[in-house]
């Protein structure tokens, strides 16, 4: 009889712990590494509790690499801190302006100060609002890349 629970309680063991390697976000959606934001999927969520409740260290494991992944967030659903729609527009005359001129405006308009003679910088000239997105999106794949 004892035998007979001491192995139930193994099946048991078992059958919590594939599920909480299965509630795993990191394991069950590996194309959502990499995102730093946006709504929790609830399944994921709910599936990494049920760790919590039954092992409180391996439930604690699954939340920390799922954050940190970003798996946990649902694809999509990131917000992001620019708004394209209400970029502030300023017009000056690029062919009688200088370096300390433009280093003046964008200081007097952003309140951040840059320097042109940074190794690091490019400056890109943009037709439009529009092209703002496209540069980024540009620019940041660059960045990843390095």
């Amino acid at each position: 009889m004892v035998s007979k629970l001491f192995s139930m309680l193994k099946v048991s063991v078992c059958i919590v712990l594939i599920a909480q390697m299965m509630g795993c976000g990191t394991i069950m959606y590996p194309s959502r590494r990499g995102q730093q934001s946006g709504k929790i999927d609830a399944g994921v969520a709910i599936m990494d509790g049920i760790g919590l409740l039954f092992f409180i260290i391996p439930g604690v494991i699954a939340f920390a690499v799922d954050f940190s992944t970003g798996a946990i967030y649902l694809p999509g659903t990131s917000s992001s801190s620019l708004d394209i729609n209400n970029i502030k527009v300023v017009k000056f005359d690029a062919k009688h302006g200088t370096n300390e001129s433009l280093e003046y405006i964008i200081k007097k308009e952003t309140g951040f100060g840059i320097k042109f003679n940074q190794p690091n910088l490019r400056v890109i000239r943009l037709s439009s609002k529009d092209d703002v997105r496209l540069n980024l999106a540009k620019a940041y794949s660059v960045y990843k890349n390095r």
